[in-house]
């Protein structure tokens, strides 16, 4: 079994890194409490924080090189990036005693506006120069498994992203490219 990633992992943002729709869920202004670490409030004290897993996870693939990808429909796209902003994702686990890094500089790419995910992956195709073959996503939603015509990997999240389905998506995506992760373990050079 080899450890290797695809080059860049995206994720949507609603009932995927958040348990929310921040468009119609969240009431502005939204604000940190003093120095709350994943956790802000809105207007009506709703609660918006990334699931359990998520800090672990943006903290791996962070430490792999991967490059991270926002990918979201959201009608409030200036609110999305601002939530980005201003919540504070905790140290890696053994590093408790560094500083909480806000959620958006994990993020090197940010596709969020609406329309359709094939825009946002061809996006970030032009931007990033990736092949779609090494790009895996996570959503919510059935309907944008149709990144899949490009050529990217599609997880579905039915109850968001945890540990075990991020493990899930990246099994997924190594077993469509088998022939990539078996040269990567051997030390050849890959495409």
């Amino acid at each position: 079994m080899t450890s290797r990633l695809p080059k860049l992992v995206a994720f949507d943002l609603d009932y995927t890194l958040w348990d929310l729709w921040i468009d119609t869920h969240v009431y502005p202004p939204i604000r940190r409490v003093g120095n709350a670490v994943n956790e802000l409030r809105d207007r009506h004290e709703q609660k918006i924080s990334f699931y359990r897993d998520i800090p672990e996870i943006l903290h791996r693939l962070r430490e792999a090189d991967v490059t991270i990808a926002a990918c979201s429909r959201t009608h409030a796209p200036d609110l999305a990036r601002q939530a980005l902003r201003l919540l504070l994702v905790p140290p890696p686990a053994g590093h408790k005693r560094e500083t909480p890094t806000p959620a958006i500089e994990f993020f090197d790419q940010l596709e969020i506006y609406p329309g359709s995910k094939i825009r946002h992956f061809k996006e970030l195709h032009k931007k990033t120069g990736l092949p779609y073959s090494e790009m895996l996503f996570f959503d919510d939603e059935h309907r944008n498994k149709e990144v899949e015509s490009l050529g990217v990997t599609f997880c579905l999240v039915p109850n968001g992203v945890d540990d075990r389905t991020f493990e899930r998506g990246l099994s997924e995506w190594r077993k469509r490219h088998p022939v990539e992760v078996a040269e990567d373990a051997s030390g050849a050079s890959g495409a």
